[in-house]
């Protein structure tokens, strides 16, 4: 297991219990009680350091590489009933970008995402997460083609940007991106968007337009990285734990400010800590709000998501 530097504590006291588990396993030796008192203090360490977690080091827990990904929560909650569907239809199949049609208990849904890659070659072919204009235009297909067989959105976000190559911009990628926002607010069906890892910028707000937003409990959602805002501001990276903690990125931050629907809680310690817990949470969510829109109509939902993002952050008019 991957610790994060913060994490140190729990470190000492997992390797403690891995010397006693060998201990048990070469011996006859009962240790069944140590075990028992080591693993209530690890929990009792986790629950400490959870209540004083900073900005930055929710930022590191979104990141951390044993965090489960699109591909893992879709697999999970749709019990391997999901057929992924490719290409935008016009340029080629943004690997960055997956969707497609799955089962949750019964309702058919569309569910597409951010991919990031489980390792180096994979995060290469994944383009780390980082999606090209033919990505959004992907999910943008998918949303629509859902829209017509009238199956609720679900979209899943993970992504530290949209890809800022040169290529991407002669594609147009902030047209791409800009459609996406524009035609989201129309769609008639559903649409649950879950940040469930990096939030960064219009490459999460890409497919992040709908009825709810819902952020998992150790992720972040804001229109520039902490190293990205420390550069700008400070010409170095040395000062992203000062603008993680300016730019109110977190979880509960967002829902202070009523910039998103709600926070799903994480296993203690982190979704990687316990995956099928933080998977059946998510499925949880999901099902409860897609019986909470079922109630209105097509233009009630347009309505509500229209009225619901104008009324989003403050302004003065002369």
């Amino acid at each position: 297991m991957v610790l994060l530097d913060f994490e140190e504590p729990v470190g000492k006291l997992l390797n403690q219990l891995e010397k006693i588990k060998e201990v048990e396993k070469d011996s006859e030796v009962d240790v069944s009680k140590t075990v028992e008192d080591i693993e209530k203090k690890i929990e009792e360490k986790r629950k400490e350091i959870s209540k004083s977690l900073t900005p930055w080091q929710r930022v590191q827990l979104s990141r951390h590489p044993d965090r489960p990904y699109t591909l893992e929560y879709i697999k999970a909650i749709t019990k391997d009933t999901f057929i992924e569907l490719h290409g935008d239809r016009t340029v080629k199949d943004d690997k960055a970008m997956v969707g497609g049609f799955g089962d949750i208990d019964g309702q058919t849904v569309m569910l597409i995402g951010q991919q990031k890659g489980i390792n180096t070659k994979m995060r290469q072919y994944r383009n780390f997460g980082m999606a090209n204009p033919e990505g959004y235009r992907k999910a943008l297909r998918l949303m629509k083609l859902a829209e017509k067989f009238d199956k609720p959105i679900i979209t899943l976000i993970d992504t530290p940007g949209a890809f800022p190559g040169i290529e991407a911009e002669e594609r147009g990628q902030g047209e791409a991106i800009a459609r996406n926002l524009f035609e989201m607010v129309k769609l008639k069906v559903p649409v649950i968007c879950i940040i469930i890892g990096e939030g960064a910028s219009g490459g999460a707000l890409g497919i992040g337009v709908g009825d709810k937003v819902l952020m998992m409990e150790n992720t972040w959602y804001s229109v520039i990285s902490p190293e990205s805002c420390s550069s700008i501001l400070w010409r170095s990276w040395e000062h992203k734990e000062e603008a993680a903690a300016a730019l109110k990125l977190t979880s509960s931050d967002m829902k202070k400010n009523k910039l998103i629907d709600g926070v799903i809680k994480e296993p203690l310690g982190g979704a990687h800590i316990d995956k099928e817990k933080a998977f059946a949470s998510v499925k949880t969510h999901i099902k409860k709000y897609l019986k909470e829109l079922s109630g209105f109509s097509g233009q009630e939902r347009i309505d509500n998501r229209i009225t619901k993002f104008s009324e989003m952050g403050e302004f003065v008019e002369d």
